[in-house]
């Protein structure tokens, strides 16, 4: 098809063409044969080019079947979700490796009767995890959430029934070192038990079974906090019939002995009777004790009262003459004076014990003063010597001690009332 057009306007890169009907078209420069201006009528030959046009299909089909077998061939895969092992309060799930093909990993999740339990750490190289503290004969749900930059995929989920106490199935244990006859006991009770043993530790492993801590095994289960107990845990579960508390059967526990010389109790006393045996007392039961205590009530002794002769012996000061048979008497002392020394003497007694013990040797000292007086005034006669002798006896039993003395007559009494 062959077109003439017009030359318009020229410039550097676009060249304006008029077509015959006036129409306006721009063209490049560079397909213009040269030194053509404004004015000048070009012939333009138009044509299809079929092989190109094929050539150029093939081409655009080829790119897009690269791009699709690159990335788009293959997509992310749900995660395979199972349970390796169960017990009374764990479980074990372990899972297939994860494909992710082209896509990104954005996190792995587990869940757990519904609810998001936690992400999984290093979902690329972990495939297995271990949920503890899960409550005995009780049914949960578990299922995975893979989320990746293609999209989210979810596992199917799984139900597990964590076992009885008398089901004993689920016990996975790894030995550790131990005499020979003793491993042999323990895989028959084993057997017994319908327990497992395993070949090193695994994350299924509940218990490691030993009687000597040490070696790379054992390293490994105390890194990973499996409980290290001796052989006679797993007698003790074939007795009960169930699983049993591995507190007692720990391997670093001190297995319970007699006890030593140093901690037995002394005997008691053979010379006293368990009746007799000393009570040892607090300090308050003491003074409990201290305070029903008897304390003497008696008021100290106070001045022995003044000696007075028997009434009816006269004496010469008083001018009447001694019979024969007559005592003379001791003049006797006011009542006023008597009531002063009474006085006194309930005066005294608050005072200390040293201000009586004086008080007491002036009181005998004037006494034996008074004794000689009546011993001078008194006639020779049978009568004189019983007088001296009573008085003389009144001093001695004074002499004796504060506990035979007389207590001091009451105001307005009579010594005579007292008994000597």
């Amino acid at each position: 098809m062959l077109v003439s057009l017009t030359v318009g306007k020229v410039d550097a890169g676009v060249t304006v063409l008029l077509t015959p009907d006036k129409r306006l078209i721009e063209f490049p420069s560079i397909l213009l044969p040269p030194n053509i201006s404004s004015g000048s009528i070009v012939d333009i030959t138009v044509g299809r080019n079929t092989t190109k046009e094929a050539a150029a299909e093939d081409q655009f089909r080829s790119l897009q079947d690269r791009i699709f077998q690159s990335f788009g061939a293959t997509e992310p895969a749900a995660p395979l979700l199972r349970c390796r092992n169960a017990t009374q309060t764990s479980v074990v799930l372990e899972w297939d490796p994860i494909e992710l093909a082209t896509a990104d990993l954005i996190s792995l999740s587990l869940y757990r009767n519904g609810q998001k339990a936690g992400n999984i750490p290093r979902p690329l190289e972990m495939h297995s995890t271990k949920i503890s503290g899960l409550a005995v004969d009780t049914e949960y749900s578990f299922h995975l959430v893979l989320r990746t930059s293609a999209g989210t995929r979810a596992s199917e989920k799984v139900v597990v029934r964590t076992h009885k106490m008398t089901d004993l199935s689920g016990i996975t244990i790894t030995t550790g070192i131990m005499p020979a006859s003793t491993r042999e006991n323990l895989t028959r009770a084993v057997e017994r038990i319908g327990a497992k043993i395993v070949d090193g530790v695994r994350i299924d492993t509940t218990h490691f079974v030993t009687t000597e801590g040490r070696g790379t095994a054992w390293e490994k289960a105390v890194e990973n906090n499996i409980p290290v107990v001796r052989p006679e845990w797993v007698t003790a579960c074939e007795q009960n019939g169930r699983i049993f508390g591995v507190t007692k059967f720990y391997l670093d526990v001190m297995r319970p002995g007699p006890p030593s010389d140093d901690q037995l109790p002394p005997p008691p006393p053979k010379d006293l009777p368990p009746k007799d045996l000393p009570r040892r007392t607090s300090p308050p039961e003491q003074e409990a004790a201290s305070k029903k205590s008897p304390v003497s009530t008696s008021p100290p002794p106070g001045p022995a009262p003044p000696v007075t002769p028997p009434i009816g012996k006269k004496s010469p000061e008083n001018g009447a003459g001694a019979g024969a048979g007559a005592k003379a008497p001791i003049e006797a002392e006011d009542d006023s004076d008597a009531q002063e020394e009474q006085e006194e003497g309930e005066a005294a007694e608050p005072k200390a014990k040293s201000t009586e013990q004086k008080a007491r040797t002036n009181d005998q000292a004037e006494q034996k003063v008074r004794l000689e007086d009546v011993q001078g005034q008194l006639r020779p006669g049978g009568s004189q010597t019983a007088i001296v002798e009573e008085v003389a006896e009144g001093e001695e039993g004074d002499e004796d001690g504060d506990e035979n003395k007389p207590a001091s007559p009451p105001d307005g009494a009579s010594f005579q009332e007292v008994e000597l």
